[in-house]
């Protein structure tokens, strides 16, 4: 499986950003997935997971109100829906999944990463 984010971009403080991670083969659907971030000069943390099936959704406190995580099985993509945008979500965000049902807040719990899409949100 190959998972590809992308939609990233610069936006003002309050403002908003829809980000996608497509995914090429046919085991998307059972895959759980999640989405996390990196800051400058930070490590990696989590952001949200969605699984499989009965589409559970977990965020960080941080985003928690704030942004939407979703799937859509029939175009092997994952959506982050990222409303109200601070400075201090400026951060590369990536998506990741796994060969379970529901996704992790842990990062080492992956199996397949994308690469990278570059969020910058300015004051």
């Amino acid at each position: 499986v190959q998972l590809q984010a992308s939609g990233g971009g610069l936006v003002q403080a309050g403002g908003s950003l829809r980000l996608s991670c497509g995914a090429s083969g046919r085991t998307f659907s059972t895959l759980g997935l999640g989405w996390f971030r990196q800051a400058p000069g930070k490590a990696r943390e989590f952001v949200a997971t969605i699984s499989t099936g009965d589409i559970r959704t977990l965020y960080a406190d941080s985003v928690k109100g704030r942004f939407t995580v979703s799937r859509d099985n029939a175009k092997n993509t994952m959506y982050l829906q990222m409303n109200s945008l601070k400075p201090g979500d400026t951060a590369v965000y990536y998506c990741a999944g796994r060969v379970h049902r529901y996704g992790s807040q842990y990062e080492g719990e992956y199996d397949y990463w994308g690469q990278g899409t570059l969020v910058t949100v300015s004051s």
